[in-house]
């Protein structure tokens, strides 16, 4: 266990870093610079001159906010920092009630954070490069999928309310966009494939989620990218959790009692496809229906938790062909309860 004597909180932005220096519990420095490879260089050098600071004594810390952080990783990791990357709502439930918020003040608190937690943070290990790569990529294919929704949506529920020489001048104007984005999507979901199908690693995941019935190939990859390969989320059950499909008890003594629910803090984009998964799998497969009639018609229970079990049970499913590295096979797994 290292014994940190300084814990530098910094409030990442687009264009801006705020450094928060506390030597224990005490702010012993604070500065804000550009957001630049240059500049970060130039004040890790500058903090050498606060005295005992070493980097073997020193923890640095900062809340996800995507690609704006990856400057400043790069830089740390060169230099071998200790370092931990932490999702800002983990940091800000951890320090309780909160008021006010600037760069300075979010950069202090995550200061104060890294001292809390300084016997049990999680440092920053690199993923391969390859999934960097496919999580850029799978960006990219969300962000035209929005563009193409965004289109497509307005101009059909449009027909239902203006003439119909308007509803044919709008798709006409709309049109070639529409088509030119369904050609770049076709292009990227091509590079997408040929991209992990050049991993091996990652093609034999792929082979064993997409052997469960009703799991395509994007959810897959999700899965896999989310998970870093499994390597950091290594149960079906923590998955659940993480997607907002484990269910939660709300009870406290007498005066307390909610019904048992899914929580809001997760991921949504994986939890809206795993739904999708669910509907394909309750009506394609005699299996699923037949469960989803005998819980919805014959015990009477909710359908969206009806729903949601599925989701449960085809992670389950992921998760258990994942740890055996097989192909899903019927006969193997029970899906009564």
């Amino acid at each position: 266990m290292k014994s940190f004597k300084f814990f530098v909180g910094v409030d990442v932005s687009k264009s801006t870093l705020d450094f928060s220096i506390y030597q224990f519990e005490n702010l012993v420095y604070h500065k804000s610079i550009p957001n630049e490879i240059l500049d970060i260089k130039e004040i890790l050098k500058e903090f050498k001159q606060i005295p005992t600071y070493k980097n073997s004594n020193t923890v640095f810390g900062m809340e996800n906010t995507g690609v704006y952080c990856n400057l400043l990783i790069s830089v740390l990791q060169k230099a071998k920092s200790n370092f931990t990357v932490e999702n800002a709502t983990h940091i800000r439930n951890s320090l309780g009630n909160i008021r006010g918020k600037t760069d300075k003040i979010d950069s202090q608190r995550i200061a104060t954070f890294l001292f809390k937690n300084r016997d049990r943070l999680n440092f920053w290990k690199p993923k391969r490069p390859i999934i960097e790569e496919l999580k850029n990529l799978t960006t990219l294919r969300t962000r035209l999928s929005s563009i193409q929704v965004a289109l497509k949506t307005p101009l059909k529920e449009n027909a239902i309310y203006i003439s119909k020489t308007s509803t044919k001048q709008h798709q006409s104007i709309c049109q070639n966009t529409i088509n030119s984005i369904s050609s770049d999507l076709e292009n990227l979901n091509n590079l997408i494939k040929s991209v992990w199908s050049s991993d091996e690693k990652i093609k034999n995941l792929m082979k064993i989620i997409t052997s469960v019935p009703s799991i395509g190939e994007v959810t897959a990859l999700h899965i896999i990218l989310n998970s870093n390969e499994f390597e950091d989320i290594k149960t079906g059950k923590k998955f659940a959790c993480y997607a907002g499909v484990a269910p939660f008890h709300y009870k406290s003594g007498t005066s307390v009692s909610k019904k048992t629910r899914v929580s809001n803090i997760a991921n949504k984009k994986m939890k809206t496809l795993l739904h999708m998964c669910a509907v394909t799998a309750m009506r394609s497969s005699v299996e699923m229906k037949d469960y989803f009639i005998k819980k919805t018609q014959v015990e009477g229970k909710n359908k969206m938790l009806v729903l949601n079990a599925i989701r449960s049970k085809l992670i389950l499913r992921v998760f258990s062909c994942v740890k055996a590295n097989r192909l899903y096979e019927c006969e193997n797994f029970n899906t009564d309860g």
